[in-house]
């Protein structure tokens, strides 16, 4: 069975399911990827940093504690944003909550849009970081990397 150079999954036909890089079927199989060295994470680096916005700030804690993640600068800036990230969207919802007391159309107009706008955020976050691309946004991204 080939496997993709680019990123060493097993593949069944001409595109890798992982990467979705070409195979060329006419060449020789290449080397699965060598087995992680005894006592290192589980987990691939992309998958952590992806985990981290899973569940906004509380998942983000989570992995700026656990031991072989802490370390890790890449999943500490996306632990550090997803924190940064939740706490900005509880913000900005309960000002505006209590911003705009007196017009409950407006307001939960600009709450949903507000909400909607956050939930879409989180999803391009998930998906981008899970594919391994590092995501700075804006503000928020520069705080995160400077804990980070």
């Amino acid at each position: 069975m080939p496997f993709c150079a680019n990123c060493g999954t097993a593949v069944e036909g001409r595109y890798c399911p992982k990467c979705g890089a070409a195979v060329d079927s006419g060449a020789a199989p290449a080397a699965p990827p060598a087995a992680a060295p005894a006592g290192s994470a589980g987990m691939s680096e992309n998958t952590a940093a992806g985990l981290c916005y899973v569940l906004g700030f509380i998942t983000g804690i989570i992995f700026l504690v656990l031991e072989p993640y802490n370390k890790n600068k890449l999943i500490r800036f996306h632990a550090f944003q997803s924190i940064f990230l939740s706490v900005a969207a509880i913000i900005i919802r309960w000002g505006l909550l209590f911003i705009l007391p007196w017009s409950f159309g407006l307001r939960f107009f600009l709450l949903t849009i507000v909400s909607l706008g956050f939930f879409v955020l989180w999803i391009f976050m998930l998906i981008q970081t899970f594919q391994g691309k590092k995501v700075s946004l804006p503000f928020i991204g520069d705080l995160a990397a400077k804990q980070a």
